[in-house]
Order: structure tokens, then C-alpha cells, then sequence
């Protein structure tokens, strides 16, 4: 009731003693009380018809740190806000209208404005925190302020500015390292002998060329090509790894294919996928991000690239499931071919699909599989030759990641 009545209190004081004055004035013949109830109605008319003439505007200028902010993370929320008004105006409140994906109490109390009829107003420097309640992109805003007139007796409500997209990405939770393997099991972070002319496995043997350091021939080459060779080192690239986020419908709650938030197991999985992703590059992969049909997620994120990592979360910000394709695969069939790691996200698995697993698992240097659902008992010894976990909707998904990784679980396929 009282955001929508106009008068503050002095004016609503104002209007009652108007009308008590004419009343009294009437009864009582004081002429005097009548010329005060005119008084008191003319100062609640002038205001009323400066609040509706007089019209303030302005616009405000949001920056939200960090830029995009995770589920269950804070953001701070600073604003600029510049107000034009040609009357000025007294102390008000203010307040930023969050939608549902996002909590936080974005209100307070707003200084009183002078007239901007001669020169411009300096800005009101604002600020609150948000937090990120459920993953997508959302509009914060507009900017509402409630002043009065300079009188105090008419309320004073306006919009300021536009509305801000904030993006709200879904969790990254630090995971354990990987288990120290060589080769292709192992990041850049684990094998890197990168020193020119160390390490036999390194070297490899071209044509002399001029300008080459006569301390670089590779006398063994030479002698067996008769022709003269020099040394030269292949520097080992970043070694794969791939990421597979079963998306298919079947395996999660129809809600998974609507808005953003609204199945918490897939929630958690999409937490798990972009996770492991930060781990992985971290390690030093290049990862692969992709569905199960093998349809690639986002562009591959070069190893040691922490930061687009972050930028791949980002991205998935409005990810959703899909229905499933025609051959309801839980792991792209190019995945059995993959020499590295090999991380698998799904749901609730079948029974038909651990064929399909046990064929992925020999050639792939660590393969965990991680699946959200609360229905999952002997998964771990049904899926031979992956490190295997199960993970309950909201779960602790640092934990079962440690659980899946222990060298000691490892289960070798027979």
C-alpha cells in the first residue's frame, strides 16, 4: 500500500490537515482555518503537478567483477549513476532488480540530487554483491530510484538506465592431480625434455643447410645416409586429451532440455565436465570438449590456457541437453581410438551401454568415468578398465573425483 501511494508522510500530514481545516472552518465559522486548509491543498497540488511536469531521467553505467560469475559465487556489482532533474530532489532509496538466477540485496539509501538546469550533476558511485544462484545469462536492471519533490510531499519514482546481461557460469571446483603417467598419459606439466640435443627419443635428423653450426652434424646419420645431416629436436606438442559430456535426453529429467538450472544432477554434470577441462589443461593437455555423438562442444583449449578454460565455462552457460540421436551412444565411437585421457559425463547408465564402455577403455592412457545419478550401485564393477565413481545430484564433486583417480582403483579389463 505504501509503494503505491503517492504522498510521504508530510504530504499525506499535509492532506489530512487540509481537510480537517475545511471541516472545522465550516462548522466552527473560523475563517482563518479555511485560509490554512487552502495553504496546506495548494502545497500538495503544487507538488503533485511538479512530480507529473517535471519529469527526472538519467542513465547508469554497470560493471559486474568478475565479468562472469559462477553458480554460488559472489560478484560485485559497482554503478554509475548520473541523474538529470531540473528541481532538486531529497534523500530517496534505490534499488537493482535481480532476477531469479541471481540473490543478492541490491538497494539502499540514494543521496538527494541538485538541479542540473545550469551545469550537470557529478555521478553516485553505488555498489553491492550478488550471488549466482542458478547458471545462464540473465538481465539486471533496470536501476529504480524513489525520491521527493524538494518539499517532501509528492514520491518521485523513475528507472534509470537499461538493464545489464550478467553471465552465470556453471561451478569450477578445483580437482586433484592427475596420476604421474609418461607418454601420452601424461601434460606437458609431466614430460618435458625440451633442451635441444638431450634425449635421444627427441632427436631426429635432417639435410645439412647453410648456416647451420658444424657442432650440430649428426656424424651417425651422416655416415648412413652419405650425405651430411644435422641434429635437430622435435619438440614434443601438447599431448590430447578429451572431455565427452553426455547430453543425450534419456539420460536425464526432461527439465534438463529447458531452462538452464532446473535438473541438478545435469547441473552437476556440466560442474564435473568444466572442471575436469580446468584440471586437464592445467596438467598441460589440449582438450577436446565434445557430446556423445562426437559433436565438438566448443574449440579445443590449449594446455597451460587456464584462462579459457574459464572462457569454455563461460560458454556453457546456457547449455542444455538434447534428444537423443539414432544410435544412443554414451561414448563417441572416434573415442576408443584416443591415446590419452579420456573423461566421460553422463547420467543414469544402462545396461546396454557398459559393451560400449569396456571397448573405450584399453587403448586410453586414464579413463574416468563419472555418472550423476542417484541410481548407479555397481557401476564401479560393472565398467571394467575405467576409474569409475558415482556422484549424487549436488554432490561433492572434488571428492568423487579423487575417489575416480586413486591408482589403487584402477580396474584393468581382462
Amino acid at each position: 500500500m505504501r509503494e503505491r501511494w503517492p504522498l510521504t508522510l508530510r504530504g499525506t500530514g499535509a492532506l489530512v490537515l487540509a481537510v480537517v481545516a475545511f471541516v472545522v472552518a465550516q462548522q466552527a465559522a473560523i475563517p482563518e482555518l479555511l485560509y490554512f486548509g487552502v495553504l496546506m491543498l495548494a502545497l500538495v497540488v503544487c507538488a503533485a503537478i511538479s512530480a507529473l511536469v517535471v519529469r527526472a531521467t538519467g542513465d547508469v553505467v554497470r560493471t559486474v567483477s568478475p565479468e562472469v560469475a559462477e553458480v554460488g559465487g559472489i560478484a560485485e556489482v559497482r554503478l554509475s549513476v548520473r541523474v538529470s532533474t531540473p528541481l532538486p530532489t531529497l534523500p530517496g532509496r534505490w534499488s537493482d532488480a535481480l532476477p531469479t538466477g541471481i540473490e543478492g540485496r541490491a538497494e539502499g539509501a540514494f543521496p538527494a540530487a541538485a538541479s542540473t538546469l545550469r551545469r550537470a550533476g557529478a555521478p553516485v558511485l553505488l555498489r553491492y554483491e550478488m550471488n549466482g544462484a542458478v547458471r545462464g545469462i540473465h538481465s539486471v536492471g533496470p536501476l529504480r530510484v524513489s525520491t521527493t519533490d524538494p518539499f517532501g510531499v509528492i514520491r518521485r519514482r523513475f528507472a534509470v538506465g537499461r538493464p545489464t546481461e550478467v553471465t552465470v557460469a556453471p561451478t569450477i571446483v578445483e580437482l586433484g592431480p592427475l596420476p604421474s603417467s609418461p607418454g601420452e598419459a601424461g601434460g606437458t606439466r609431466q614430460s618435458s625434455a625440451l633442451q635441444l640435443g638431450q634425449g635421444a627419443d627427441n632427436l631426429v635428423a635432417r639435410p645439412y643447410a647453410p648456416g647451420d653450426s658444424m657442432r650440430r652434424i649428426h656424424w651417425r646419420a651422416t655416415a648412413h645416409r652419405d650425405t651430411l645431416m644435422v641434429r635437430q629436436e622435435e619438440q614434443e606438442s601438447s599431448p590430447a586429451a578429451t572431455v565427452v559430456l553426455d547430453r543425450a535426453l534419456s539420460r536425464w529429467s526432461p527439465a534438463a532440455g529447458e531452462t538452464p538450472g532446473r535438473d541438478r544432477a545435469f547441473e552437476t554434470a556440466i560442474s564435473v565436465c568444466v572442471s575436469a577441462v580446468a584440471r586437464l589443461v592445467h596438467e598441460g593437455y589440449t582438450v577436446d570438449v565434445v557430446d556423445s555423438d562426437g559433436e565438438l562442444l566448443a574449440d579445443p583449449v590449449e594446455g597451460g590456457e587456464d584462462a579459457e578454460a574459464r572462457g569454455l565455462a563461460a560458454s556453457f552457460a546456457t547449455l542444455r541437453a538434447r534428444p537423443d540421436g539414432p544410435s544412443r551412444r554414451i561414448i563417441p565411437a572416434a573415442t576408443t581410438a584416443m591415446l590419452g585421457p579420456v573423461v566421460v559425463v553422463t547420467g543414469r547408465v544402462a545396461h546396454d551401454d557398459l559393451s560400449a564402455l569396456r571397448a573405450a577403455a584399453p587403448r586410453s592412457a586414464l579413463a574416468v568415468l563419472v555418472a550423476v545419478a542417484e541410481d548407479t550401485v555397481g557401476l564401479e564393477a560393472a565398467t571394467t578398465g575405467w576409474h569409475a565413481t558415482t556422484l549424487a545430484p549436488g554432490g561433492d564433486v572434488a571428492q568423487a573425483w579423487d575417489r575416480a583417480i586413486r591408482p589403487e582403483d584402477a580396474r584393468v579389463g581382462a
